[in-house]
């Protein structure tokens, strides 16, 4: 069914959707007749940094909803081994960030892609902007408060 196709795997959170994650995975599509894109559960995601802001089904329903993927899966390991021979994938295409983790696979003779992910644009990196600029605001709004004799902490003082 398959035969003389290029199948080429991608994988990732895909939390708080950006540019560069349409970026990579275009590139991926780019490298295959047919593409097929895993999205990390959010147990997965877990067990090594916090907890995705977006859940897992919205997650993969962002990405099924992209016309580049043919098809969408739950990602539940980041041990591409056993996916990588039951889909028989021929390349696998992955952020820089996680450059040299995935060598393995070429002695399955996977080709692996390490996409040139981009300085600061991560999902971590939103959340630390967003999470920065909440602090600096509620920081700015408690300089500026006027103490008011109903504040109940000035009660008595």
């Amino acid at each position: 069914m398959f035969k003389n196709k290029t199948i080429v795997f991608t994988s990732g959170t895909f939390d708080m959707f950006h540019y560069n994650h349409l970026r990579m995975i275009n590139y991926a599509r780019a490298l295959a007749d047919i593409l097929i894109v895993g999205v990390s559960t959010d147990e997965l995601v877990m067990s090594y940094k916090d907890k995705p802001v977006i859940p897992f089904q919205e997650r993969l329903q962002i990405i099924e909803a992209l016309k580049t993927p043919d098809i969408v899966i739950p990602q539940h390991t980041l041990d591409h081994t056993e996916i990588v021979q039951k889909l028989n994938i021929d390349a696998f295409v992955v952020g820089d960030d996680w450059w040299g983790k995935y060598d393995y696979l070429k002695d399955l003779g996977v080709d692996v892609f390490y996409f040139p992910y981009g300085v600061g644009v991560s999902s971590t990196n939103i959340k630390k902007s967003i999470h920065d600029s909440y602090e600096e605001k509620l920081k700015s709004q408690q300089e500026t408060k006027p103490k008011s004799v109903k504040d109940p902490l000035l009660i008595g003082k």
